[in-house]
């Protein structure tokens, strides 16, 4: 079983700009967020009761999230380069609109992502989160949670779940609730609101 979640809202989210490996500390509403999503997942391992690993992504939003959920779970925080969010090249920083206005053919859709100079491309993604999941303990004895980011997250649920490409770029990118990956399935966990 694997527990994912994506990292609480961050100040560039909040304008528009694109993060990609770049650092953007979480909002008062990405804090609320992450603490939300602890919460949630503690009481997913108190059901379970099996003994869990917290692993995230080494960039700060997703340590900053992956931090409330070890205190409250009591897990000590695994870092995995591989979790990182995919690079935007030299978009990173940048707003998402004034790229788009520049670019409206690669925001056409949701493959705008992999459009950036220098950036990672939808296989190198898919490469590293199917890695990751390769080298996880098989079910039934996998017990993991997983903190990450949005596209990274999107990319590891359409590998586990075998989906193709527009299917996975399809898929919510939530950042107040937990996909549970368990048994061929994914199942979402919404949080109470954070306001």
């Amino acid at each position: 079983m694997i527990l994912l979640l994506r990292h609480g809202e961050t100040f560039w989210n909040r304008e528009g700009r694109i993060q990609g490996r770049t650092e953007s500390d979480l909002t008062p509403l990405g804090e609320r967020q992450a603490a939300a999503m602890a919460g949630l997942v503690a009481d997913l391992l108190r059901r379970d009761g099996g003994a869990f690993r917290l692993v995230a992504s080494p960039i700060g939003r997703a340590q900053r999230t992956a931090a409330m959920v070890a205190e409250a779970t009591g897990l000590a925080v695994e870092l995995d380069d591989r979790l990182a969010e995919i690079a935007c090249g030299e978009w990173e920083g940048r707003l998402r609109a004034d790229i788009a206005h520049i670019h409206p053919e690669a925001f056409a859709s949701r493959e705008w992502f992999f459009g950036a100079p220098g950036g990672e491309t939808f296989e190198d993604v898919t490469a590293r989160a199917s890695d990751w999941l390769a080298s996880l303990a098989p079910e039934p004895g996998r017990r993991i949670v997983a903190v990450s980011h949005g596209v990274w997250g999107r990319l590891l649920r359409g590998a586990y779940a075998g989906l193709d490409r527009q299917a996975t770029l399809n898929q919510d990118v939530p950042q107040d609730a937990v996909f549970r990956l368990h048994k061929g399935q994914i199942d979402r966990f919404d949080c109470e609101p954070a306001s």
